[in-house]
């Protein structure tokens, strides 16, 4: 069957702001500037080609050589990475954790959306090149969000007590963790593979970063993708400029006041409040946050702390010990690419929107943001299985309380119509309140009140029946439930929680061709994709 598509707002499971912005509300278009269209593109790419510095590219160029010097890349690879040095080169980039062996299926969601974006790119514009980029989060702190991934509800953990970058974190201690996951997997040929690629990313690597990399690099090899760890002295010394700008002038917190009070004022979540300063000192797996005080600066335990000439000096010696926070990464990530577009989950798009005049303060491109693809995956059999008890994939994506209320009431509906005896009760209180008016005005009060009472009644015959219908109809609400308990674990997405694993088993190298071949990044729509 063909695959089915759903407006985000229809999923209930998306925020209101980016939900506007995919629906294209004119209310918030002072937040960003080119629509994520393919058209939209010419005008990013003459800006982009304009602004980005020819040596930046040289500097982007060799970084990426030395990152990739000890992986056996492909040819096609190489000369990507060199044609990062041309000036009609261009990037299409998403960001994400280093979570353990990709985490949950939207990793993969991500990285084939901006894939297939350069791919579409490409054809539309042929004079000029795009490649696809996945930014490592290596400067990362949160190990308690990358630790684990799920296979089967079975929730395989990394267990390290180590400090710091998350890039840096040695894999070695990973054997007894690929030992759980092995025994979790059927004895096929697809099994085998992913037990050797966990073992060549993670045990045969120096570093979270390495394995990282290795392992993206070996599931998308045939597609040209780059793979870069920010954390290099080269790139930030690039950024310098700006880390002193934020130092200095708060840059983040001061431009971004009037999009957070408009945000506030127009009854939008604001994903994320800016710091005074959004910078982290590191040094040594030592990673804390920057703060202003009346000698200066210090970190936030004064660990350290700097007069303010101290900390210009530290910037120019050592800028790779400055790390900029979620809020300040995107105007780095956007100063050493040549980026026209991020792309992004729901809560990563709204904090972008946040940083618009942050991006014109200091007179960077802001780029398109547009929405990674958002999938359901639901096996032919679970699609039969729907079809047999009367239920749409659509009305799963109701909470399971409104989705089984809704089926009882269908069933009930068809002993007994509630709405029609309301209707009917209205209008009888309706006629002996004119009749009140023609007698006694005093017969209204109580009037109103026996309608209220057996109105009131009513409803209470209808949870009654609901109820009793439930018992009746339990085991084909059972089945209900059992499929999207399947489909939306822990009452959320599949997506946040599911890893690849649990798939590729089944499928092996193919499950990454059917992925690639039904994510189509422009069309705005959640997908529902057979398998």
């Amino acid at each position: 069957m063909p695959n089915k598509h759903i407006a985000y707002k229809d999923t209930n499971y998306f925020n209101s702001l980016f939900c506007d912005y995919i629906d294209n509300s004119q209310n918030i278009k002072n937040l960003y500037n080119n629509r994520p269209t393919i058209e939209s593109f010419k005008s990013q790419i003459i800006s982009k080609k304009a602004s980005f510095k020819t040596e930046n590219r040289l500097v982007l160029k060799n970084v990426l050589k030395k990152q990739y010097a000890n992986i056996n890349i492909s040819k096609d690879l190489k000369e990507t990475i060199d044609s990062i040095e041309n000036i009609n080169t261009f990037t299409v980039t998403t960001g994400h954790q280093l979570s353990l062996f990709t985490g949950p299926l939207y990793f993969l969601y991500k990285i084939i959306s901006t894939i297939n974006l350069t791919d579409e790119l490409k054809e539309k514009y042929p004079a000029f090149n795009f490649i696809p980029i996945y930014w490592m989060a290596s400067e990362d702190h949160d190990f308690e969000e990358i630790r684990s991934f799920n296979y089967n509800n079975e929730n395989i953990i990394w267990n390290s007590d180590q400090k710091g970058e998350v890039g840096k974190f040695s894999t070695s201690n990973l054997k007894s963790t690929l030992d759980i996951f092995s025994k979790l997997l059927p004895k096929n040929i697809n099994s085998e593979k992913l037990i050797n690629l966990f073992k060549n990313s993670y045990i045969n690597s120096n570093n979270l970063s390495e394995a990282t990399r290795k392992l993206v690099y070996e599931i998308f090899k045939d597609y040209n993708l780059i793979i870069i760890d920010s954390n290099e002295k080269e790139l930030k010394n690039i950024f310098s400029s700006t880390i002193k700008s934020e130092l200095i002038n708060n840059l983040i917190y001061k431009n971004s006041k009037d999009s957070i009070s408009f945000l506030k004022e127009n009854n939008y979540k604001v994903q994320v409040n800016p710091r005074e300063i959004n910078l982290f000192y590191l040094s040594n797996n030592y990673r804390n946050r920057i703060i202003s005080n009346n000698n200066g600066y210090s970190t936030d335990d004064m660990l350290y702390s700097w007069t303010e000439s101290e900390i210009i000096d530290e910037v120019n010696i050592n800028p790779e010990n400055f790390s900029p926070n979620v809020l300040l990464r995107p105007l780095y990530q956007e100063s050493i690419l040549p980026n026209l577009c991020y792309i992004g989950g729901g809560a990563e798009i709204s904090y972008w929107l946040e940083l618009k005049n942050c991006f014109d303060s200091i007179k960077l491109d802001f780029p398109i943001l547009l929405n990674r693809n958002s999938v359901l995956l639901v096996r032919k059999k679970q699609f039969e299985k729907l079809h047999k008890i009367n239920t749409k994939v659509e009305e799963l994506f109701l909470s399971q309380d409104k989705l089984l209320t809704k089926k009882v009431k269908l069933f009930a509906n068809q002993m007994f119509n509630f709405n029609n005896q309301i209707n009917v009760l209205e209008q009888q209180f309706d006629t002996l309140r004119e009749l009140s008016k023609l007698t006694d005005v005093s017969f209204l009060g109580a009037v109103n009140a026996q309608e209220k009472k057996q109105l009131k009644g009513l409803k209470n015959l209808e949870k009654r029946l609901l109820k009793a219908n439930k018992i009746k109809h339990k085991s084909h609400l059972d089945r209900i439930t059992t499929i999207q308990d399947d489909l939306f674990p822990n009452n959320s997405l599949q997506e946040r929680s599911v890893n690849f694993a649990q798939f590729y088993c089944q499928f092996g190298d193919q499950f990454i061709k059917i992925l690639k071949d039904n994510i189509h990044p422009l069309n705005n729509k959640f997908s529902i994709i057979e398998l």
